[in-house]
């Protein structure tokens, strides 16, 4: 009974335009900032480490290092302020379903991990 009541509630914000991406995978986040008085679309790049739950409270980390420095973000999948979703670079299948090991990798040992995904036709 609470369950249904609750998946009535949250129906109606559910985002329907998700693209399919995967732990491993390379993805460009488009999030509205608010700024004062103004808003502007910031976009953060990164590999995909983590994704947990489902239905509205759905959500994946994304992991990208800039200057030696490595930031994690976690982004609620069906955020109104999240804007789009975009796959630039697919990767190799996982055999797990959290990349918390990559955190370790470095240099090249993290570049090569990155393959791209075959697709059996």
């Amino acid at each position: 009974m609470n369950q249904d009541i609750l998946r009535e509630v949250t129906k109606h914000q559910l985002k329907a335009e998700i693209p399919s991406f995967k732990v491993g995978d390379e993805v460009c986040v488009s999030i509205k900032v608010k700024e004062g008085g103004k808003e502007r679309i910031q976009k953060f790049t990164g590999i995909v480490i983590a994704r947990k739950g489902s239905g509205i409270s759905e959500t994946f980390t994304v992991r990208r290092v800039v200057s030696d420095f490595a930031v994690e973000r976690v982004f609620h999948l069906h955020a109104p302020n999240i804007s789009g979703i975009k796959v630039t670079k697919e990767s190799m299948v996982l055999d797990t379903a959290k990349w918390y090991k990559s955190r370790k990798w470095v240099g090249k040992a993290a570049s090569q991990v990155r393959k791209k995904r075959l697709f059996a036709k």
